[in-house]
């Protein structure tokens, strides 16, 4: 408001200003009562600002009571009687009989915006002018060839001005000194033509020409600067007021958070820790993860955040917050983080082996495939960081973006969950989570994140995901590929109905069985319902158990009902900040 109000004082300052130059341009002076008139296209000195009459244009008082026209870069003056705006015309007067001799300075009048006024009007004017230089001896005989002029001659030498038609090459005693075009004392204008506006009893500035024009276009031009600089200082100002208020949140969060392990490094450490950024390891969403050394032998993974407005500083502490509470074996270690400023960046431990995505590889790819025990192994660490997630913390944390990418492996192909941008809290005793839009990873997100019909959003939104990612196991990539990402797990279940599996890498004895157990375990847990899907507990204890599982319901078939239990009661809860 206070910058809307001050761009409306300083447009309406500015208006106020260019009006008064207006007025002042429009105005008519004399320089004395028997003066000729003086407005557009003709400038008085000190009367009219600048730029309100045209180059060539522009007249003076002097002493002697004269109007003076000074032409530009021309060193002698004319005196104006009359100027008819009307005509065009102006005259000039030659009281010092010395016309000719100021138009001999001249030569031509192409430095000038006048022409004179031809055919001449006075028997006594000349067409054409021969000037000659004469001692002042026999004056009296060259008076019969031409008229002596008295002004700038000197003693003993007269300037004579003699008709070019008598054919005269030299006189005695005479220098001759050069030929000028006539010395008419009426000049025309033809640029601007005010004749139209002058008849109309208009002034010609009014309409168009010279300063009106200009002012209009230094008012159009002086407007739009205003109101760009004016939209530049309001970007800045509520970009800095944004970022005041990030940072001021982020230094209250990492001040109750001194007495956690995590380091604080500086931007010249994460600089120093990646060797000016030098090896990438990938690319996500919320930043860019380089690897790094903090010393010999410890190698570290830093990754700097990048911010979109709707979600500015909020992944930053959603990461550190998060994973500073968190020490389990599946959940990738936070080793320090950077605010410095504007620049956020999270320093985990260095997994070697990348992510879950780079094994899960199509039945025609035998090289990166780690064997169906391994698998196993790395859902079951899986869903125990999970579970302890859930329900190992403090606070319930669920994670909202498990995903094939943020299973992340190290030497040993021990699984670590890590990205917890999306991540939310809530106490352990509630397990509804409100929110206002949905987060994830399409391919991976529950139902009821998208729309409530299926249910609320709780933990069990982060079993449904989990679910996919032990499908997307089973399956393998040419899974996705090859059919539509929401169809892939009914084609998966038709499989197993009619005893049979995706058969990919079956190679040892027990391999399909293990395939299978992990199919029918996914299955359970992207039941539509939320309600159906088995807590993350009952997910490791089916994964650890030799059992034969029961194959579910078919979450795509026309005998489920989604909208089943959907009417039970549950409490929804605000998240935890």
């Amino acid at each position: 408001m206070l910058i809307i109000i001050s761009f409306c004082v300083l447009l309406t300052i500015f208006f106020k200003v260019v009006g008064s130059t207006q007025c002042r341009c429009r105005s008519e002076f004399k320089c004395w009562d028997d003066g000729p008139l003086i407005h557009f296209p003709f400038r008085l000195k000190d009367r009219h600002p600048d730029h309100c009459g045209l180059s060539g244009f522009v007249v003076s008082c002097n002493d002697r009571h004269e109007t003076v026209l000074e032409l530009p870069n021309i060193p002698v003056k004319f005196s104006v009687a009359t100027i008819d705006y009307l005509l065009q015309e102006i005259q000039v007067n030659d009281s010092d009989n010395c016309l000719l001799e100021k138009l001999s300075k001249i030569v031509s009048m192409s430095v000038s915006p006048f022409v004179f006024d031809l055919p001449f009007r006075n028997p006594g004017d000349f067409l054409s002018i021969t000037f000659f230089n004469c001692s002042v001896a026999g004056t009296r005989s060259r008076n019969q060839y031409g008229r002596a002029l008295s002004c700038h001659s000197s003693p003993g030498h007269q300037i004579y001005a003699v008709d070019s038609s008598y054919y005269i090459d030299s006189l005695q005693g005479c220098t001759k000194l050069y030929d000028v075009l006539s010395a008419p004392d009426k000049w025309l204008w033809t640029e601007p033509n005010c004749t139209e506006s002058e008849r109309r009893g208009k002034k010609c500035g009014s309409s168009k020409g010279g300063a009106s024009a200009t002012t209009i276009l230094v008012a159009t031009a002086g407007s739009a600067s205003l109101v760009l600089l004016l939209l530049v200082m309001y970007k800045f100002y509520t970009y800095d007021r944004n970022e005041r208020e990030n940072r001021l949140k982020i230094e209250i969060f990492l001040e109750d958070y001194q007495a956690l392990k995590p380091s604080r490094y500086s931007y010249e450490d994460i600089k120093r820790i990646t060797n000016q950024f030098k090896d990438r390891l990938g690319q996500g969403s919320y930043g860019t993860v380089f690897k790094g050394k903090l010393y010999s032998k410890l190698f570290v993974a830093v990754k700097v955040l990048k911010f979109s407005n709707g979600n500015r500083g909020e992944e930053f502490i959603n990461e550190v917050g998060t994973l500073g509470h968190i020490h389990h074996v599946n959940v990738v270690r936070l080793v320090g983080f950077c605010s410095d400023g504007s620049r956020k960046a999270l320093v985990y431990e260095f997994l070697p082996n990348g992510s879950l995505h780079d094994y899960i590889s199509s039945e025609d790819n035998h090289n990166s495939f780690l064997g169906w025990d391994k698998l196993q192994s790395i859902a079951l660490g899986v869903a125990k960081g999970i579970e302890y997630l859930h329900q190992g913390c403090d606070q319930r944390i669920m994670h909202f973006d498990i995903k094939p990418h943020n299973v992340l492996l190290d030497q040993n192909f021990t699984p670590k969950l890590s990205d917890f941008g999306l991540a939310k809290l809530c106490s352990k005793d509630q397990s509804i989570v409100s929110m206002t839009t949905a987060r994830g990873t399409m391919g991976y997100i529950a139902p009821e994140v998208f729309s409530r019909n299926f249910g609320s959003v709780s933990y069990k939104s982060d079993i449904y995901s989990f679910g996919m990612v032990l499908l997307e196991m089973v399956g393998g990539s040419a899974t996705r590929e090859n059919t539509n990402e929401v169809n892939y797990p009914e084609l998966i279940y038709n499989l197993l109905e009619r005893g049979e599996g995706p058969r990919i890498h079956i190679v040892e004895e027990g391999d399909a069985q293990i395939q299978r157990k992990l199919a029918i375990i996914g299955l359970w847990c992207i039941q539509w319902n939320p309600v159906d899907r088995p807590s993350m507990k009952v997910v490791v204890q089916m994964l650890e158990g030799e059992e034969n599982l029961t194959i579910p319901p078919n979450p795509y078939g026309s005998t489920s009902d989604p909208a089943r239990n959907l009417h039970l009661p549950l409490d929804t809860i605000v998240e935890l900040a």
